[in-house]
C-alpha cells in the first residue's frame, strides 16, 4: 500500500514512519499523498488510539525535496493539492497524535510536527522555519499552530530569522513536551504513546474539539459547547468504568468506547 511510508500498528498505537531517509525525509507529492492515507487509515481504525508520526534515519523530515521546484511551480497550488489535504486529515483525527521529531524538522517538516498535538523531541532533534531562506512563507498551517504554542513575538522571530532551535531551547518555548535522550528513545516514545491508547479516547478527542474551537467561540457558545461534549462524553463505557474504578478504589481499564 505504501512506498515512502512505513506503517504499523501495535498495542494500539499506530506508527507513521516517513521513508525517505537518503533525501532526510522530504516531502514529494506522493509522500504527502501517503501520509495523508496513512492517517485516515488509523482515524478509521477503531483498534488504533494513538498515532506516532517520525522519520526514518537521522532526520524527522527537512521539509519540500527541492529536487522537484521549478520557476514555473505555482507554490499555492501545491499546498491547495499536496499539503493541505494532508494537514486537513491531522485536523479532523480526534485520537491523539504524537509528532515523534528524532532529527532535524525544517520547513514543511516544521509545520506537520506544529500540527500535532505533542512533539517528543530527541535531545539531537533541532526545528527550523526554513522557508525564509528560499523566500518564501511558512506553510501548511505553520503560522496558525506555531503562535498558539509560543505565542505572536516569538513565531514571528523564528519564522523571520528562520534560526535553528535545538530540542532544549524547544522546550523552553513550550514547544515541546519532552526531551529525550537518544539512548532510551524508542522506549520513551512507546511508552508515552502506549500511555495515551490507554486512555478515554473519545474524552481526548472532544478535550482536542473544545479546545480549537474555544479561540474562535463567544463565551456563552462555548459554555454550550461544554454542555454537549459532556452529555456526550458521560454516555460512553470509559466514563462508566471510570466511575466504577473510583468507587472500588483501583486503576480504571479504558476501552476507548
Amino acid at each position: 500500500m505504501f512506498e515512502t511510508v512505513l506503517y504499523e500498528v501495535r498495542n494500539s498505537v499506530a506508527y507513521i514512519t516517513l521513508n525517505r531517509p537518503d533525501k532526510l525525509n522530504a516531502f514529494t507529492e506522493q509522500l504527502n499523498k501517503e501520509v495523508q492515507l496513512a492517517i485516515k487509515n488509523a482515524s478509521r481504525d477503531e483498534s488504533v488510539r494513538a498515532l506516532v508520526i517520525t522519520g526514518e534515519g537521522r532526520a524527522f523530515c527537512s521539509g519540500e525535496d527541492l529536487a522537484g521546484v521549478n520557476d514555473d511551480m505555482d507554490h499555492g497550488e501545491v499546498l491547495r493539492k499536496r499539503y493541505n489535504p494532508m494537514i486537513v486529515e491531522l485536523d479532523k483525527c480526534e485520537k491523539p497524535i504524537i509528532a515523534a521529531v528524532n532529527g532535524v524538522a525544517a520547513g514543511a517538516g516544521m509545520s506537520l510536527a506544529l500540527a500535532c498535538d505533542f512533539r517528543l523531541a530527541s535531545e539531537k532533534a533541532s526545528f527550523v522555519e526554513a522557508f525564509i531562506h528560499v523566500g518564501l512563507v511558512p506553510d501548511a498551517g505553520n503560522l496558525y499552530h506555531l503562535p498558539r504554542l509560543i505565542g505572536h513575538a516569538k513565531a514571528l522571530e523564528l519564522a523571520v530569522l528562520g534560526e535553528k532551535v535545538t530540542a532544549a531551547e524547544a522546550k523552553d518555548l513550550g514547544l515541546v513536551t519532552k526531551v529525550i535522550s537518544v539512548d532510551t528513545w524508542s522506549e520513551e516514545v512507546s511508552q508515552f504513546a502506549e500511555r495515551l491508547a490507554t486512555m478515554p479516547t473519545k474524552a481526548i478527542g472532544l478535550i482536542k474539539r473544545n479546545l480549537k474551537t474555544s479561540w474562535h467561540s463567544e463565551f456563552e457558545d462555548f459554555l454550550e459547547r461544554d454542555a454537549q461534549g459532556q452529555r456526550i462524553a458521560g454516555l460512553t463505557d470509559d466514563h462508566k468504568e471510570g466511575v466504577r474504578a473510583f468507587m472500588e478504589k483501583r486503576r480504571p481499564v479504558f476501552t476507548g468506547k
